[in-house]
C-alpha cells in the first residue's frame, strides 16, 4: 500500500495542488459504492464530543486484538475480558474494560483513499473527500448553520487547538469549509484554573483537561466540541507509531507506557461524568482515529499507516453501549462483516443530532450541496 509522509519542513513536502494532482482526487473522486438513503431511528441527542485521536491508532493494539494471530501480526499486547461477556480490549484499557456497556465497538471503519492522514480526517468529519479547490464543512460547522446554540454560546468550539502539519498540505476537514467564516469553530485553549483532585480524575495533559473542558461546555449549551489530542504528528508521542528514530519515534511501547493509559483515563473519566450529570444520553461520544496501522509490526516495533480497517468507540446520543458492530478478518487487515465509511459515520452524527439527511447545503455560487451521501450505522442505535 503506497505510503506517504514527508517530514516536517522539507522540500519533500507535497503542496495542496501537487497532491490533487498526482493523487487524481481533483477530477470526481466522490463517494461510490454507498447504499441509498433509508429510513433511520429517531434519536434525541443535543451534543456531541469528538475526540480524535490524531495519527491513527493501532486496531490490533487497541480494540480489535488477534492472539490466535502470528506475533509479528497479533503484536505485544494481550486483551482482556470487559464487564460484557464475549467482548474484550487491550490490557493497558483497564478502566474501559470495566465500563464496556456504555460504549458500542465499530471495528470495520475502512477506506480504500490515499494512506495519509488527511484523507482519512477529511472523510471522518465531513463525509467526503475533497476535490479541487471545494473543502467540505465539519459536522460542527453545520450544526452552526443548522442549529446555532442560543444566549452568545458558541455552537462548535475546538480544543485545545487545530490540527497543525500531519504531513500533506491540504484539508483536515476541521473548517466550515464552503460554508464560510461565520461558521468556523471557536478556538479555545485549555487552563489548569479547577484543583488538582478535579484535574487529576482525567489526566493532567492537554488531551485530559480538554475533555474535561469539553464536559463543562456541553453543560453550556454547546453543541459540538472536538477534541484534538495531538496537533501534529510530528516531533512527540501519537498514536502514528512508525517507530522510524526520527520525528516519526513513537512506537508501540508508547502505546503501552503513554498513549494507552491517557485515553483509558480522559474517555472513562468523561463518561463517567456525563452519566452521573444526566447528560450521556443526550451527548454523542464519538472516539477514534483517522485510519488504522498495518497488521505486521515493522522491525522498529511499530506500525505504519493502513486505512484497509480500523476500530472505532462510540457512546451516549442513543447509541446502544454493549455491542460490537462488524468485524475484521483474521489477521485484522480488511473489513470480513459489515464494512463501515467513514461516510457513514459522519451520517451516524448527523442522524444522532436529529439532523434530516436530506438536507442541502448552500455550497459555493448557491449551488445546493447534499449533506451527506450514505446512510448511518443504524445497528449502533
Amino acid at each position: 500500500m503506497l505510503y506517504l509522509e514527508p517530514k516536517r519542513g522539507t522540500a519533500g513536502e507535497l503542496s495542496r495542488r501537487d497532491f490533487l494532482r498526482v493523487s487524481g482526487l481533483s477530477v470526481g473522486l466522490g463517494l461510490t459504492g454507498l447504499p441509498h438513503l433509508s429510513a433511520a431511528p429517531k434519536t434525541s441527542a443535543k451534543a456531541c464530543i469528538q475526540l480524535l485521536l490524531v495519527g491513527g491508532p493501532s486496531q490490533l493494539d487497541t480494540w480489535d486484538l488477534k492472539p490466535g494471530a502470528p506475533a509479528e501480526i497479533r503484536g505485544p499486547f494481550r486483551p482482556i475480558r470487559t464487564n460484557v461477556p464475549g467482548i474484550a480490549v487491550c490490557e493497558h484499557f483497564p478502566c474501559m474494560a470495566k465500563r464496556a456497556d456504555r460504549f458500542a465497538i465499530l471495528r470495520s471503519v475502512y477506506h480504500h483513499e490515499a494512506p495519509i492522514h488527511e484523507t482519512g480526517q477529511q472523510l471522518l468529519q465531513t463525509g467526503f473527500l475533497f476535490r479541487g479547490e471545494t473543502d467540505w464543512p465539519h459536522y460542527g460547522a453545520v450544526l452552526s448553520k443548522l442549529r446555532p446554540a442560543r444566549n452568545g454560546v458558541p455552537t462548535w468550539v475546538l480544543l485545545p487547538g487545530p490540527i497543525d502539519n500531519t504531513g500533506v498540505n491540504i484539508g483536515h476537514g476541521q473548517t466550515a469549509g464552503f460554508l464560510g467564516k461565520e461558521f468556523e469553530p471557536f478556538v479555545q485553549g485549555v487552563e489548569n484554573a479547577e484543583p488538582e483532585r478535579v484535574r487529576s480524575r482525567y489526566g493532567c495533559n492537554p488531551f485530559g483537561q480538554s475533555c474535561r473542558l469539553a464536559l463543562r461546555l456541553v453543560q453550556q449549551g454547546v453543541r459540538l466540541v472536538t477534541v484534538n489530542m495531538f496537533d501534529t504528528v510530528f516531533g512527540g508521542i501519537t498514536w502514528d507509531c512508525h517507530a522510524n528514530g526520527g520525528d516519526l519515534n513513537a512506537s508501540l511501547d508508547d502505546y503501552r507506557d503513554t498513549l494507552c493509559p491517557m485515553l483509558d483515563q480522559a474517555y472513562t473519566a468523561l463518561l463517567d461524568d456525563l452519566e452521573a450529570l444526566g447528560l450521556l444520553e443526550s451527548t454523542l461520544v464519538l472516539c477514534g482515529g483517522e485510519f488504522g496501522r498495518t497488521p505486521r509490526v515493522n522491525s522498529r516495533n511499530g506500525r505504519d499507516h493502513w486505512p484497509g480497517v480500523w476500530s472505532m468507540l462510540l457512546a451516549g446520543g442513543g447509541i446502544r453501549g454493549g455491542q460490537v458492530v462488524g468485524a475484521s478478518d483474521r489477521h485484522g487487515a480488511e473489513p470480513k462483516d459489515r464494512p463501515v465509511h467513514p461516510a457513514e459515520i459522519a451520517a451516524t452524527v448527523y442522524q444522532a443530532l436529529g439532523i434530516d439527511l436530506q438536507t442541502q447545503l448552500p455550497g459555493p455560487d448557491g449551488q445546493p450541496m447534499p449533506l451527506t451521501e450514505a446512510q448511518p450505522v443504524t445497528e449502533l442505535f
